[in-house]
């Protein structure tokens, strides 16, 4: 393949087409970079390409940007995803074989902090399993660093704070 631009784009397209859950963009990055594939810039310009082009829908929180493929991109990936060679595609299924989970639990829990119109700040969790939405919880704080700190923390405490719902409440 003589285009490397192109070939970034196919196999960020091909990653997100074998997962049904998001992958973010510095899940993809760590897989391309780890193997030399691509610097983590080019990366960035594909995956800015491919977001304009509409083959990729992106969702922002905090500090992580979750990625998946459109029915547009895998419609693109049907027609061209025969110039990703074999041995390429292999080593994204190994790779998302050996590493599933992993990924998968690190998109399953997002937060994201916003500050009120009455000037508090709504810090907005949320834990998932398999695409099911297992809690989504807002809370409303008076400092910006406490919803920041709710957020945080969120990543570390959410299974524990889920377990203590659930057993509060039945």
């Amino acid at each position: 393949m003589t285009d490397t631009m192109t070939f970034h784009k196919l196999i960020v397209l091909y990653m997100l087409s074998r997962v049904d859950f998001p992958l973010t963009r510095n899940q993809i990055g760590d897989f391309l970079t780890e193997r030399e594939y691509t610097q983590y810039l080019a990366l960035q310009q594909a995956i800015g390409e491919l977001l304009d082009a509409g083959f990729v829908a992106a969702e922002s929180a905090r500090n992580r940007t979750h990625l998946t493929i459109t029915p547009e991109g895998r419609q693109t990936l049907s027609f061209f995803g025969n110039q990703l060679h074999y041995s390429v595609r292999e080593d994204v299924d190994k790779y998302l074989r050996e590493n599933h989970f992993r990924l998968r639990n690190e998109v399953s829990v997002w937060s994201d902090y916003t500050k009120t119109a009455s000037g508090e700040y709504s810090a907005h969790l949320v834990a998932k399993d398999r695409g099911n939405t297992l809690i989504d919880l807002t809370l409303c704080v008076p400092l910006e660093e406490t919803a920041s700190s709710i957020c945080e923390n969120w990543q570390s405490k959410n299974q524990e704070i889920y377990q203590y719902l659930i057993s509060a409440l039945f």
